[in-house]
Parts: C-alpha cells; structure tokens; sequence
C-alpha cells in the first residue's frame, strides 16, 4: 500500500492557529479581570472607606457598674437587706432591646422613706452607614446633637446656662416608674409601694437633700461658671457633658442628673435622680452630681479596658 505523503507545510499552518487561539484566550480572561466589581483587592476602594470604630460589641449593661458602686448610689435606710432584696436592687432589670450589639440599657431603683432614687444607663454603639465617615465621627455628631439639646455652654463660652434651680415645668409629672418593673412584676420606686429595702420610718439623711431652695450660695453655684452649673466634663472619655435639672411639680419634687460621654463609637448615657417626699427639702446637687460624674469615670475606664 502506498504511503500518504508528509507536507511540512500544512502542520506549520496549524500549529499557528492553535498558538493564535490560545493567545487570545489569555488575553479575554485577563481583561475580564479586570472588569470586577473593586471591592476585592482594589486599593483604590479600600482608601475610600473610612476608618470603623474601637467597639464591635456592647457589654452586658447591669454588670458594668461595681457593686459598691451602686450601694453608694441607692442608700437605704440603714436596714439590712436580705439577699433576695439586695439582688433585686442592686442587679438591676435589663432594657429590652432588637440588637445588643447596637443597644443595651438597665435600670436600678431603690426607695426609702426619704424618697426614691433611679439610676438608668443607656449605651449606645454607633455605625456609620457613609463610607466617607468614620464610626468615630458619626458617634461625636450624635454625641454633638445631645449637648446642644441640653443646651450646653462650650468649656470657653462664657454664656449663661440653663438654671438648674426649681422650675414650674410640669415635664415628668409622674414618677418615672413605669420602666421599673421587677422580676416579679411589682413596680419600683412608686411612692408608697412596698419598700424594696423593708425599710422604717427612719431619718433622711441630712447630706442627701437641701433645705433651703433660694439660698444666695446655691444660686451662684448654678450661675453661669458656678461649679454646679451644667457643663463639660473634662477627662471622662473623648467628650462628655453633665446637666442639672430640679423639677418641682405637683407630683413632687425631684432633681434629674444627666451624664453624657463618648468613647471611640460608643455613647454612654447616665440619668440619675431622685425624688424627695418632703417638698421643702430639696435633692442636694452635689452629692448627685459627684456619684453620677463618678460612675462616669468608671465606666469610661471599663469601656476602655
């Protein structure tokens, strides 16, 4: 049988075709590459995105503030309590919230024959949704947006602030109790419920209320610069306000302490007050002041641990 003829011709011409094909392929698969979407390894996106905040998390809220702490900041009546009692009071009753990585809050209450106090914490973690603004930035506009409602003066402004003197404001007529059930569904802090602390009649404490509400050093202590007055609080977090506010009403007479302060992403909210049963005996500002602006601290110095 005659052998086929070998043309060196055609195999050159083939093997070219295949080179050519393979060239190309290489080449669509590198420009499809290219056509991502940029957020993968695109140094150019990442430089777009600002920096995310310190806090990912939020901690449990009851069990930031130390014990003793809070002993402080519910006195009773000198009573003993039993265990049961101290656990109802001093372990607080956690604020529902949808997300506590986001949200979370608690609230303490204790009453005496003195009157009530309530202690709330509310801790806030901020997420900036513009890639341009950091956590950090959008939690200081937050931060921002609370001071001036509560009507602030700068650290350098010597502009008058609100009085934290007695007011007619009928705000808050009602206790603020509503927030305060227990475990088992009593209420604390209303006036004239059962007394957390089985306490007796006995005597208010004379370093826990005023008795004169026009005295001429208590109004200059409010006064604009006075060292009551409502301010900036140095040293407590990246910034960080105090407000005073005493409400008398026909419902009572109660003193509000408000301490507001931002650390990184997280914005820390303390509200304390507390009700007096005797309205010409009125809530000593100092003391509230200091065990709020003291809690403030600690919980700053946990925050940041």
């Amino acid at each position: 049988m005659p052998r086929k003829s070998f043309v060196p011709g055609a195999a050159l011409l083939v093997t070219a075709a295949l080179a050519a094909g393979l060239t190309g392929c290489s080449g669509g698969s590198a420009t499809g590459t290219s056509g991502g979407d940029g957020k993968d390894g695109d140094p150019t996106a990442a430089s777009q995105s600002a920096q995310p905040g310190r806090y990912q998390t939020l901690p449990e809220a009851c069990g930031l503030p130390a014990r003793s702490t809070l002993r402080d900041m519910l006195p009773g009546d000198g009573q003993p309590l039993s265990p049961a009692d101290a656990q109802k009071i001093y372990g607080g009753r956690a604020d529902i919230t949808y997300d506590t990585d986001r949200r979370v809050g608690c609230q303490w209450a204790r009453e005496t024959t003195a009157g009530t106090r309530h202690l709330t914490l509310d801790i806030q973690r901020v997420v900036s949704y513009n890639t341009a603004i950091s956590d950090d930035d959008r939690a200081q506009e937050l931060y921002l947006t609370k001071e001036r409602a509560a009507k602030i003066p700068p650290a350098d402004s010597g502009t008058p602030s609100p009085p934290a003197g007695p007011t007619d404001t009928t705000k808050d007529q009602q206790k603020p109790t509503d927030g305060a059930t227990s475990t088992d569904g009593s209420k604390d802090g209303a006036a004239g419920g059962k007394k957390a602390d089985g306490a007796t009649a006995a005597a208010t404490p004379p370093a826990t209320v005023s008795p004169s509400p026009s005295d001429p050093a208590s109004d200059s202590a409010f006064g604009p610069g006075g060292p009551l007055a409502p301010r900036i609080l140095d040293g407590v977090g990246d910034a960080a306000f105090l407000n005073d506010q005493l409400i008398t009403a026909d419902s009572g007479v109660h003193r509000d302490i408000t301490v507001v302060f931002r650390t990184s992403n997280v914005i820390v909210t303390i509200t304390y007050d507390q009700w007096s049963t005797d309205k010409t005996r009125l809530p000593e500002s100092q003391e509230l002041q200091d065990k709020a602006r003291s809690l403030a601290g600690e919980l700053a110095d946990s925050l940041s641990e």
